[in-house]
């Protein structure tokens, strides 16, 4: 005999609600997330950006990354970074040799050891030997910066009991107090970037400092709602320079860089004469959906693209952690957004994966001042286009021309 479940019983519709609960929950588990790629992914990709010019492998020599990746078999980190490192490390022994004989092949030496550690300590070093990757880095940027003429000098300012150490690098034979550029890196680059970068403006008449942002590289704090105030103090330390004119200070930012920039453009627009931005997030980037369905296993990053942001706050260790403390950071919720700020030259591509182009246009909404902006509608994050955009074109035909009109002189009265 065959027993039929009576639906409205209230103890069969309890069970029912649990039976779904159940299901619901299990299907939610095993909802797909988009993956990281695999390592052959990972090395294949690599190898297609070294080719074509693509970051995070500009500068660097397609038969240098396939050396080194045939030395890794997992992703482990430390295998990862050794296998940059050896390579590196082959550069930076013959340019210490040739230093006194032949200054030129060192350079270059000197350059690609260290594009080749840099890329060892990828996104971030979070693994000893990703961090000796990275020292490794800087050690051998600045045997390359010593060739330079004008000479580039270290900055150590005092912060919090800690230190912010910067690169600061101004025109030679300059007649008087010169304009500056103050300089932030993004998630995964890092002053030595910039420091590379900026070197080109230094023929206008115009001077850098380039200063990692915080929580990375060897910024003393981490992120959080206040952590511009580290910026801050560096603007302080540019008024203390003769050398420089502290009216006319401007600020550039990528990605990350590029929200300190905005920010700095309202919370300091009295000391900034203006800021460029490359796709500075404002508001949706900090949502825990974009976090979810758009930056998890994101394709336009190479790899580790979440892994990379959690670290640059104090104590976020998850996923949840992640989604509960990005939307403090949405300058939307920190009421900034419409208030009175610094001119600024903002930077973005249509197709930007990593930044909604959505966060840009609210940007450009608000203020109370005209914007400038260059919006690539083929482009991806901070614009680019590979064979058309590349990061070097935008940077010498975009960037530097309205940083160099930004810090002109105001015409006598």
């Amino acid at each position: 005999m065959t027993k039929v479940l009576n639906r409205h019983h209230p103890c069969t519709r309890i069970a029912l609600s649990v039976l779904a609960a159940l299901l619901s929950a299990s299907l939610l588990a095993q909802e797909p997330v988009r993956p990281e790629r695999t390592l052959d992914e990972i090395k294949a990709e690599a190898i297609h950006r070294a080719e074509v010019g693509q970051y995070p492998l500009i500068g660097l020599d397609p038969s240098d990354i396939k050396e080194a990746f045939a030395s890794i078999h997992t992703k482990d980190k430390d295998e990862w970074a050794a296998a940059f490192m050896g390579v590196g490390d082959r550069y930076m022994n013959e340019a210490k040799a040739l230093e006194k004989t032949d200054a030129a092949k060192a350079n270059a030496d000197y350059i690609r050891a260290w594009r080749l550690y840099s890329f060892g300590r990828w996104p971030i070093p979070a693994s000893p030997g990703k961090q000796r990757s990275y020292e490794k880095a800087i050690e051998a940027f600045l045997a390359h910066a010593k060739f330079w003429d004008p000479p580039l000098e270290i900055v150590k300012i005092p912060f919090e009991g800690k230190e912010i150490i910067g690169y600061l690098r101004l025109p030679k034979n300059a007649p008087g107090p010169v304009p500056l550029v103050l300089a932030v890196n993004g998630l995964d680059s890092r002053k030595e970037d910039l420091s590379e970068s900026f070197s080109a403006i230094l023929p206008y008449g115009v001077g850098f400092l380039a200063v990692d942002g915080p929580g990375t590289g060897q910024n003393p704090i981490k992120v959080s709602e206040n952590a511009e105030r580290v910026l801050s103090r560096v603007l302080d330390y540019i008024a203390t320079r003769s050398e420089i004119d502290k009216n006319r200070v401007a600020m550039h930012g990528v990605s990350w860089g590029a929200y300190w920039a905005t920010k700095m453009a309202i919370v300091e627009r009295a000391r900034l004469k203006g800021a460029s931005a490359q796709s500075p997030p404002t508001e949706k980037f900090f949502q825990k959906d974009f976090l979810l369905n758009d930056l998890l296993g994101n394709r336009e990053y190479l790899f580790d693209q979440v892994p990379a942001l959690m670290a640059i706050f104090d104590n976020v260790k998850t996923i949840d952690e992640m989604a509960e403390v990005l939307p403090k950071m949405s300058l939307v919720k920190q009421g900034l957004l419409g208030k009175p700020m610094s001119p600024m030259l903002i930077l973005a591509g249509v197709h930007d994966t990593q930044v909604p182009i959505g966060d840009i246009y609210l940007l450009l909404d608000k203020g109370d001042v005209p914007k400038t902006a260059w919006i690539n509608p083929q482009g991806g994050h901070l614009g680019r286009q590979v064979g058309v955009w590349p990061d070097p074109r935008i940077f010498k035909e975009v960037i530097i021309p309205w940083l160099v009109r930004t810090l002109e002189p105001e015409p006598s009265k």
